[in-house]
């Protein structure tokens, strides 16, 4: 299973950007599909998860802002940030787990966010 996340920018802040993973399994086959993020000398943390169909969960820091969407027919997992602020700033890695089988992990996109 292979994980390809793009769409990382240099963003004004308060602008908006949205990131993309494409799968290259079908993505209703995972119990969860979702967005991590890693900013410089931080540990890696959760931005954002759905499930099926699309129960959302999003993290305290970004619940205003963003929102994860899937698009199952292209095996898709998007990430919309808007409003963005300096401490959005990091490497954002799209994440999917099937219970009891496996986590597969993206490559990262690199979300820079300037004041």
């Amino acid at each position: 299973v292979q994980l390809q996340a793009f769409g990382g920018a240099l963003v004004n802040l308060g602008g908006f950007r949205r990131p993309s993973c494409i799968v290259s399994r079908k993505i209703v086959s995972f119990n969860s599909m979702g967005w991590y993020r890693q900013a410089p000398g931080q540990p890696r943390e959760l931005v954002a998860t759905i499930g099926p169909p699309s129960r959302m969960n999003l993290a305290d820091s970004v619940k205003d802002r963003f929102t994860i969407s899937r698009d199952n027919a292209k095996n898709t997992v998007y990430l919309q940030m808007n409003s963005l602020k300096p401490e959005d700033t990091a490497v954002y890695y799209c994440n999917g787990q099937i219970s009891q089988i496996g986590t597969w992990w993206g490559q990262g996109t690199l979300v820079t966010v300037s004041s």
